[in-house]
């Protein structure tokens, strides 16, 4: 018996062993090759010899019905289970048509698009590996590195440029790259580069490429509404599709574990799940980044080797950490969905998801990242009574076979003070809303109280005193001279008040004279001020032949008049 080893990708490929009978066969007569191989794919011999360094001479069904399509300049929409050698499947074809031609400074000849980093930084490992017997210039645009060193690859000229999409356009925009040679598009995670939010910038750049380009599709799902999107991008595509959409592997086991709706009893029961297993490395999925940290953390609180991965990282440090895990120096990877599309960590033995994903379609490359490369793999779900609808979601999509289930019990339930409202901190009639209704409400009854730093009741303010001009004593004699011309004030007043009246409207009459004369000498200089012919129209400006006038004879004297007569 022999064993021959299936091909794969840098994106983990699922390699089965596969046991043949070996058979004497006559030299004399030909023995029917049913196997398809590389060397039968159309592949130059450099790209055979690096492939078969890299330890793969079977290629998986995406790739020995993918490759032939693309080196006939096809449009291909592949569709795959996650980890079957998609990235291969269109790395090898493109080094194939790269091998004759040379780029032009800021002038990629093929563009791929990744949705993350960690999925571009691997497909560019992949055309170092498979590409080191062709001399192809490579460039990887991403965020989180230097301008400038990007800058000085595509300065050189690449042959190979791959970027995700809002890095690409902010070279674009600077003026640092043009996209008029692009010969080969590749969408890698067509539906998660679409659902993702990218279309606006996907469009954008489809229509910086030339129209006579090639494009290729490459996904592990293709639900019907990304298929209309791709409509648009596509011209006569080829359809390679080797299973079923959105459908998980048959040597990944998979179980949901049923929890109470609290964060502190998920987190013992995925303690406790990590402790029963025989864990080589796993991978911790969370919906949210907020709680990627805070799983960390607790696991690393009770002694487990755990780190975070998320995007809000910086790209250093997201790098370390992948590269830490890789090498078993880390043991539990929490992650967001970032990690979850296309990695290539093959040994990865247990995946948990420590929350059920909003999509559907999440939860297939989730549990793609483990029973990678024939290996088999453990999947677990924690799962609250809330989470029902988004669960049958999940075996609706895979299938419509239940999902085995059981409960863990004895779980302790705490509020968590750093976290509060626990899982329902966003949905509608939660805990904290109502929090916050108790206290609008508390806040509105109370009775109001003035701040120290608040001005004074007024009956309490101090009043301001009021020094008055000293007054000369006066006698009882003096006082009914005094009380006429109190009584005759009011009609004082009244008398000044008309008089300040008239002269008021007199005043304002002459006011109004004055800007009707203002008015006259404005409009006079506007209209004795030079016209701006350059601001006329054109017609206006061209020359006109007027026909001339009939000559008038010239006026006869009294003497030629005389003349005339006696004529």
């Amino acid at each position: 018996m022999t064993n021959v080893t299936t091909a794969g990708a840098e994106a983990g490929i699922q390699e089965d062993s596969v046991e043949s009978s070996a058979v004497s066969v006559s030299p004399d007569l030909p023995v029917a090759d049913t196997e398809p191989r590389f060397d039968s794919l159309g592949l130059s011999p450099e790209i055979l010899k690096a492939v078969s360094e890299s330890g793969y001479t079977k290629p998986t069904p995406i790739q020995a019905q993918g490759i032939p399509e693309v080196l006939k300049r096809r449009d291909i929409i592949g569709i795959a289970q996650t980890g079957t050698g998609k990235t291969a499947s269109f790395t090898l074809p493109m080094i194939e048509l790269l091998a004759r031609g040379r780029a032009k400074a800021r002038m990629p000849r093929s563009l791929i698009l990744e949705p993350t980093r960690e999925l571009a930084a691997q497909v560019a490992e992949s055309f170092e590996r498979y590409g080191k017997y062709n001399r192809l210039s490579m460039a990887l645009l991403i965020g989180g590195v230097s301008f400038d060193e990007q800058d000085k690859k595509l300065d050189r000229g690449v042959d190979v440029l791959i970027a995700t999409p809002g890095r690409l356009l902010d070279h674009f925009e600077r003026g640092k790259l043009m996209l008029s040679q692009v010969q080969v598009l590749v969408i890698d995670e067509a539906d998660r580069m679409l659902d993702m939010g990218f279309i606006p910038d996907v469009e954008r750049i489809c229509k910086l490429i030339p129209f006579t380009r090639q494009t290729l599709f490459y996904s592990a799902t293709m639900p019907p509404e990304i298929q209309r999107l791709t409509e648009q991008f596509l011209h006569n595509p080829v359809r390679v599709e080797v299973s079923r959409p959105a459908t998980t592997a048959t040597n990944i086991t998979q179980e949901i574990v049923r929890v109470p709706n609290n964060d502190w009893a998920k987190r013992e029961a995925l303690r406790r799940l990590v402790r029963e297993s025989e864990i080589k490395n796993a991978i911790v999925f969370c919906n949210r980044k907020r709680d990627v940290d805070v799983v960390a953390k607790s696991l690393a609180k009770h002694g487990f080797s755990a780190a975070a991965l998320h995007g809000d990282l910086d790209q250093s440090v997201r790098m370390k950490t992948l590269d830490a895990f890789k090498s078993g120096e880390i043991q539990l990877l929490v992650a967001s969905d970032v990690a979850a599309r296309g990695l290539d960590i093959p040994a990865v033995s247990h995946v948990f998801n420590f929350d059920v994903p909003f999509h559907a379609d999440d939860y297939v490359h989730r549990i793609g990242r483990t029973g990678r490369a024939g290996r088999s793999g453990h999947a677990f779900m924690l799962a609250t009574p809330r989470d029902q609808k988004l669960v049958d979601a999940i075996e609706k999509l895979t299938g419509g076979t239940p999902i085995p289930a059981r409960t863990m019990e004895n779980l302790e339930v705490r509020e968590d003070l750093n976290n509060k409202g626990g899982r329902d901190r966003n949905r509608r009639g939660g805990k904290q809303r109502d929090h916050r209704q108790d206290h609008r409400q508390a806040r509105n009854d109370a009775p109001r109280h003035e701040s120290a730093h608040s001005e004074a009741p007024r009956h309490d303010r101090p009043k301001p005193v009021q020094q008055e001009a000293p007054r000369p004593p006066e006698s009882h004699q003096e006082r009914p001279h005094q009380e006429r011309p109190r009584q005759e004030q009011p009609r004082k007043q009244h008398e000044d008040r008309v008089h300040k009246h008239h002269d008021d409207r007199g005043h304002n009459h002459d006011r109004g004279h004055k800007r009707h004369d203002n008015q006259k000498q404005q409009q006079q200089q506007r209209r004795s001020e030079p016209v701006d012919h350059s601001q006329l129209p054109a017609f206006l400006m061209r020359p006109v032949v007027l026909p001339k006038p009939p000559e008038k004879p010239a006026p006869r004297t009294p003497r030629a008049k005389k003349a005339d007569a006696d004529a």
